[in-house]
């Protein structure tokens, strides 16, 4: 077998296995091209993330927000399932079609990630983990996301831990993201201030919140550092357990990559790992 067959045959072995890995999460409806990759480990803890790439609510960052961090994360023990959850795309952000037409948007990505969370649950024993370790991650627009789920869900479909990176967070306080608050909510409904406010995560943080996660930098040029700094307020004050990092050097969009942000921002990982190895413990301890 020739140099270039070779290429192409495993090329083609690979994306097989990729399209036989896929779960399509809405399998039996009319809801299209929602997946979730499963990424999986057998370790002690069996606990998993399901994995909740940014973009802005309009597309996703599948490789530093996503497959990295799967990666990173099984390097670790921990299982992961990387969500790619329904998103405005392309087209409804170089044109205002959703004036006319719904396209995507709220509350399609937050229905995806329930919808994820209670598939893994449902079949934990099959993924080899257990039901009550498992997290959501989420970076940019998919922390918001990630929130979202420790904010809207009810109790019963809640993760179990909540990490947020360089979140987008408000949709009503000067310091929002505009172009996720457009893409979530729609060109018709982004000024509605009633819309706003029901998706603005520091006006709705529960007491019962599950354990947070949050990092974010200073120097962010796309989501303004003080999103973090609104939900870390919001969290301390419902008495919800977090841990905060806010460095000073470090951007966007670094998620798990070995190549981005700073030498300074690459410590959350670090810092995440220890983190959730003490929740384990206090979780296995309070049973």
């Amino acid at each position: 077998m020739c140099y270039k067959q070779l290429l192409t045959y495993w090329f083609f072995v690979g994306f097989s296995q990729l399209c036989l890995a896929q779960i399509n999460i809405w399998e039996g409806t009319s809801v299209k091209c929602v997946e979730m990759m499963p990424y999986l480990v057998s370790d002690k803890s069996r606990a998993a993330f399901v994995v909740c790439p940014g973009g802005s609510y309009f597309w996703h960052d599948m490789k530093a927000e996503g497959y990295d961090v799967a990666h990173w994360l099984n390097e670790n023990g921990i299982s992961a399932f990387v969500l790619k959850y329904r998103t405005a795309y392309v087209p409804a952000f170089i044109t205002h079609f959703r004036l006319l037409f719904r396209g995507n948007r709220y509350p399609d990505p937050q229905n995806d990630l329930r919808q994820a969370l209670r598939l893994i649950r449902e079949n934990a024993d099959k993924y080899g983990i257990d039901k009550d370790k498992i997290g959501v991650i989420g970076f940019s627009a998919g922390g918001h996301l990630a929130m979202s789920a420790g904010e809207f869900f009810e109790k019963e479909e809640r993760p179990n831990y909540i990490a947020a990176i360089y979140p987008v967070v408000s949709m009503s306080a000067p310091c929002t993201h505009k172009r996720s608050r457009r893409a979530l909510l729609g060109d018709n409904m982004k000024n509605n201030r009633k819309m706003q406010d029901s998706l603005s995560l520091e006006k709705h943080v529960p007491k019962d919140c599950p354990p947070v996660f949050l990092v974010n930098c200073i120097d962010d040029p796309i989501v303004h550092y003080h999103n973090s700094e609104l939900l870390d307020s919001a969290l301390t004050c419902r008495g919800v357990p977090h841990k905060y990092l806010q460095y000073q050097i470090g951007g966007h969009g670094f998620g798990a990559s070995d190549n981005k942000g700073s030498k300074e921002s690459v410590l959350w990982k670090r810092e995440f790992i220890n983190w959730l190895k003490i929740n384990l413990l206090n979780d296995y301890n309070e049973k």
